[in-house]
């Protein structure tokens, strides 16, 4: 069809001579959907249009054959305008090498190098004049998925909350339900990667990391805290008040408890989807940094009236 003598690209496709990228793209999009052979089993006219436009849009979507041909009119392809890669009147398309219409569309996007062509697909043109042969049918599919990293904090990460992002000039709007855990992975449908020409769409996930607090850490399934407790908590027992993620709790300290061991409440845990785990407070002897004349007389009177030697079993245990 290029070597017939000068055609009116732009009347071809229906736009205006000033038509911008997008709007020469979204009308050969239209008119290749509706004169597409697929669409037209065995109409020679419906064909012969559809090249017709194929040949409009490898034209104008190309800044350089465009002025081109605005330029020097019907002359403008002995001026250089088209080269090898313009689908001419003999060119012969091997439709049934595409599964669908938009697969085909996407291609031919991509060929002809115009906006809109989607990444990871050649371009350069139709070799020959016309898709190329013998090429398998099944092509490689296109990850159109995306990711993105979070940071919650551990309060957010224990109770839920929702949080607004921008992805792809949108503003969407995420909940992140409670007991997500570092490295927890959320999928937004259809809120990935755009591919052009084609309207479709991959995922977003979302790579949740959960921010260290001073006090609680989560240990798989657990929620564990340390406990400071006095000396004489240890070895008196002692019921005392701590703080749990729901407020304020009372817990019993044994008479004669070491350092290091765990009080367990039950339920008071992180959320899963079997309902809440337990909470571990292991308890830690916390030592004053000053002692008081009478603390340390009353030690003093301890350390003369201690019953046990300490390491005696220790030392005992400890000859090779």
């Amino acid at each position: 069809m290029a070597g017939s003598g000068y055609k009116d690209y732009f009347k071809v496709l229906g736009v205006d001579r000033g038509a911008d990228a997008d709007t020469i793209k979204r009308a050969f999009r239209k008119l290749a959907r509706k004169y597409h052979p697929d669409v037209n089993p065995g109409n020679q006219s419906a064909e012969a249009k559809f090249k017709e436009v194929s040949e409009a849009y490898e034209v104008l979507s190309d800044s350089e054959k465009r002025r081109k041909y605005e330029q020097f009119g019907q002359y403008w392809n002995q001026a250089g305008g088209m080269g090898e890669g313009v689908p001419g009147p003999g060119m012969d398309v091997d439709f049934g090498r595409y599964g669908n219409f938009d697969e085909f569309i996407n291609d031919l996007l991509g060929r002809f190098g115009g906006p809109g062509g989607a990444s990871g697909f050649q371009s350069g043109g139709f070799p020959g004049g016309g898709f190329p042969r013998g090429a398998s049918s099944a092509r490689a599919p296109i990850n159109l998925d995306a990711e993105a990293s979070v940071s919650v904090s551990f309060t957010d990460a224990f109770r839920g909350t929702e949080r607004t992002l921008s992805v792809n000039d949108e503003r969407v709007q995420v909940r992140i339900p409670a007991g997500v855990r570092n490295g927890s992975r959320l999928r937004l449908k259809d809120k990935g990667n755009l591919q052009p020409g084609t309207g479709r769409r991959g995922d977003l996930y979302l790579n949740l990391s959960v921010q260290n607090h001073p006090i609680w850490r989560l240990e798989g399934d657990q929620l564990k805290a340390d406990l400071p407790v006095s000396v004489d908590e240890l070895a008196l027992g002692a019921v005392v008040n701590v703080m749990t993620p729901d407020g304020e709790a009372r817990v019993t300290i044994p008479e004669g408890t070491t350092p290091g061991r765990s009080l367990r409440l039950k339920g008071k845990g992180w959320p899963g989807r079997s309902g809440r785990g337990d909470l571990l407070l292991t308890l830690k002897l916390a030592l004053p940094k000053t002692w008081s004349a009478e603390e340390r007389q009353l030690l003093e009177q301890l350390r003369q009236r201690r019953s046990e030697d300490p390491r005696r079993s220790w030392l005992r245990s400890a000859v090779l």
